[in-house]
């Protein structure tokens, strides 16, 4: 197989490969050449694939879509990061807490909009 994973600016990875395994919201799930086509959306965590030659690669991903169509599959992602796995681990964690920092930043940006809406109405009810 053909495994591909695009990033947003560039192609992380093009490598031919006989397994892959990634990591969904249901749980991990493994491809192999002769196994049907499909889409699966990726939670952030590891993507293991090997080569022709039998070794065991890794690249810690946060989340993205993974699509098998004949002999390929893409693997569209936001962030990749390859290496040994203890060392993509912590890039994991860097991932997970990212999204939780991301999250609260969103919330607080969604509690001022919704505090300047409510003023703004209120303003425009004294005004009327």
């Amino acid at each position: 197989m053909k495994l591909t994973v695009f990033q947003p600016e560039t192609v992380c990875l093009d490598e031919s490969v006989t397994k892959v395994v990634a990591q969904g919201p249901e749980g991990a799930f493994g491809l192999r050449p002769r196994h049907l086509d499909m889409a699966a959306a990726l939670s952030p965590g590891i993507l293991a694939y090997w080569t022709p030659d039998g070794a065991e690669h890794f690249l810690a991903v946060n989340g993205g879509i993974l699509v098998k169509q004949g002999e390929t599959v893409q693997v569209a992602t936001q962030m990749a990061v390859p290496g040994e796995l203890g060392a993509i681990q912590a890039a994991v964690r860097r991932f997970v807490t990212d999204m939780d920092d991301r999250e609260r930043q969103t919330r607080a940006v969604v509690a001022r909009l919704e505090a300047d809406f409510i003023r703004r109405f209120v303003e425009f009810g004294k005004n009327a």
